[in-house]
């Protein structure tokens, strides 16, 4: 079974504007009517100065009235004129509002539901994506199409009817002269659609090209401190310089098609056009066709073909469309992998009683975690340490449902996770992470992130718990400092201070820390220390560190080895035995 095409697809999604496409199209077809109708009036107008009271118009349609003399029908005629061209502009008006309010509003609904369908993705969606290509498929793809909807399908509408409108009057006044005229639309259509279909994968290539340069220009734009430190700019500016050169390549493939249809088009026009004028001109002379009829089809032949040079231009600004309208609707297609709706889980039910019952993950091929069975009672500290690639925080990424196990179950106060309602899950549950998220906002937007009607009492308060006042209070605007793009203007250790005061003023049952303090100097460290005693108390905590120290405290710290939990205990405890733990003691420690 074959795909289905991109336009296909979109009007499938636009359903609820079937309305607006349908009055956007009338009023298209309306404008194209009144705008062929000038042409028929010069051939009225010759044939009334040539005929007198004789014309067509005085014995065919204004005698039954009385109106055969010539000024009078000339006169009539300016005033049907100004009827004609006062409907043109009218509904030329129509269908540019339409038309363009359409393809705003469209182009804002597709990005706004691709945005947040792409938020629903799992986690395991982004390993094989870039953000650069997904920023392309968000804003450049949607404006394509946005430009398409814009113009493209106006023009599109009016070479159909204008062919349909124009066939039918030659056809009216001489029908052996509309067959030759004519003959040369088929072969422009055909040829058109020709090129349509060889221009359809050199934009596809245009378009992943494009979202190639974005994934690159983003990725050195975040990385320009790595870059500036390495000296390696010029490095990735010939980096850049490849892939942009391989869009250029693209475009001039898809570049050396589509120029080609305008010059051919032409050819076509130039053989109906002296057809018409060579051979509706003999019989005009041997009184076959009347003076006013052949001017009337010299005006239409121009009238009808000559547009049909615009098809290059919509025939290339279509394809560039269709490429990106199927990149964006491909990634709506994109299934959700993870369920969001479940059973309903209030924050003040819960408990914080954590269970992993023979729990096992990989990634890809790699197993990470090898059936973890593991109990976190309510209230207490919990650590867990060990080496890079141990699996420890895939347990947090698992208990925040960022992914789903292989095999076996989490069970948060009894029930098991997976049938809860996601969103519900995560708010009873306080992150914090190495390189937490901060937005281009002020200190307090920060702190109070995803929290309404919070007052300023209550995020000075969550400030001072997590040790951030003395920081803050120094800043020219304190809390209304803007703090820049994610948090650039603030110190590593200020930007853990934030996120650790997030999520205290979040109060969530279950706190999480994942290398919170890991990219912190000491003083910090001893800061977010002191912090985490205090809001520890009556809630699940669960810690991640490379730092024995900033464990030491926790009621019990498991130690990971290879995606298995090794050794468990107390700081004391696992000294004790005289395992992995002490040997990771003595190693920080400096003890022989």
């Amino acid at each position: 079974m074959s795909a289905q095409h991109p336009l296909r697809k979109l009007l499938s999604y636009a359903s609820a504007y079937k309305t607006d496409f349908r009055l956007a199209t009338l009023y298209s077809v309306l404008n194209k009517f009144f705008d062929v109708l000038p042409e028929v009036l010069i051939g009225v107008a010759v044939d009334i100065v040539v005929n007198g009271e004789k014309s067509f118009l005085a014995k065919r349609v204004l005698g039954g009235f009385g109106i055969t003399e010539t000024w009078h029908q000339l006169v009539l005629l300016g005033v049907l004129n100004a009827v004609i061209w006062m409907g043109e502009s009218w509904f030329e008006y129509l269908l540019s509002l339409k038309w363009r309010k359409l393809a705003q509003n469209l182009q804002h609904d597709v990005r706004l539901d691709a945005y947040d369908h792409v938020q629903k993705l799992d986690m395991a969606y982004f390993e094989n994506q870039r953000t650069g290509n997904l920023m392309s498929i968000l804003n450049e793809d949607i404006n394509q199409m946005e430009r398409f909807l814009n113009g493209g399908a106006n023009q599109i509408i009016q070479v159909i009817c204008s062919s349909i409108m124009v066939s039918a009057v030659f056809f009216a006044l001489q029908p052996s002269l509309a067959v030759i005229a004519l003959l040369p639309v088929p072969a422009i259509l055909f040829g058109a659609f020709w090129f349509q279909k060889r221009l359809a994968p050199r934009y596809a290539e245009v378009r992943e090209a494009a979202g190639d340069v974005s994934a690159r220009l983003n990725n050195n734009l975040l990385g320009l401190a790595t870059i500036k430190a390495f000296a390696t700019e010029e490095f990735e500016k010939q980096q850049i310089g490849a892939a942009s050169n391989a869009y250029r390549n693209a475009n001039a493939r898809a570049i050396a098609v589509s120029s080609a249809i305008t010059p051919v088009i032409r050819m076509a026009i130039l053989a109906g056009f002296t057809a018409t004028l060579v051979y509706g001109g003999w019989l005009t002379l041997h009184d076959e066709l009347a003076v006013g009829a052949y001017s009337v089809l010299v005006y239409l032949t121009q009238r009808l073909l000559w547009p049909m040079t615009g098809l290059a231009e919509v025939a290339d600004m279509y394809q560039r469309s269709m490429s990106a309208i199927d990149r964006a609707m491909n990634l709506l297609d994109t299934p959700i992998q993870i369920r969001y709706d479940g059973k309903a889980l209030p924050q003040a039910q819960v408990s914080g009683d954590i269970r992993f019952e023979d729990v096992s993950f990989a990634y890809g091929e790699q197993t990470t975690l090898h059936h973890i069975n593991l109990h976190i009672p309510a209230g207490k500290t919990v650590a867990f340490v060990g080496s890079t690639g141990s699996g420890k925080s895939t347990l947090v990424k698992l208990l925040l449902r960022f992914y789903t196990p292989a095999s076996g179950h989490i069970l948060l106060d009894g029930v098991a996770s997976d049938s809860l309602n996601l969103q519900d899950l995560r708010r009873v549950i306080g992150y914090v992470a190495q390189d937490s998220f901060l937005t281009d906002g002020t200190i307090a937007e920060n702190i109070a992130y995803g929290l309404e009607q919070v007052s300023d009492a209550d995020i000075a308060a969550a400030a001072r718990a997590a040790e951030a006042m003395e920081f803050i209070e120094k800043l020219p605007l304190g809390f209304a400092t803007r703090i820049g793009e994610r948090g650039q203007k603030l110190s590593g250790g200020q930007r853990q201070r934030l996120a650790l005061a997030r999520a205290i003023l979040k109060n969530p049952p279950v706190l999480i820390l994942d290398e919170a303090t890991s990219a912190v100097d000491n003083e910090t460290e001893a800061a977010i220390q002191r912090s985490l005693d205090v809001v520890s108390k009556n809630r699940t905590t669960i810690v991640i560190a490379h730092r024995l120290s900033t464990v030491r405290q926790a009621d019990c710290i498991h130690v990971m080895e290879a995606g298995r939990i090794v050794e468990s205990g107390s700081h004391e405890q696992l000294l004790a035995y005289n395992g992995s733990y002490a040997a990771l003691w003595r190693l920080q420690t400096g003890e022989r």
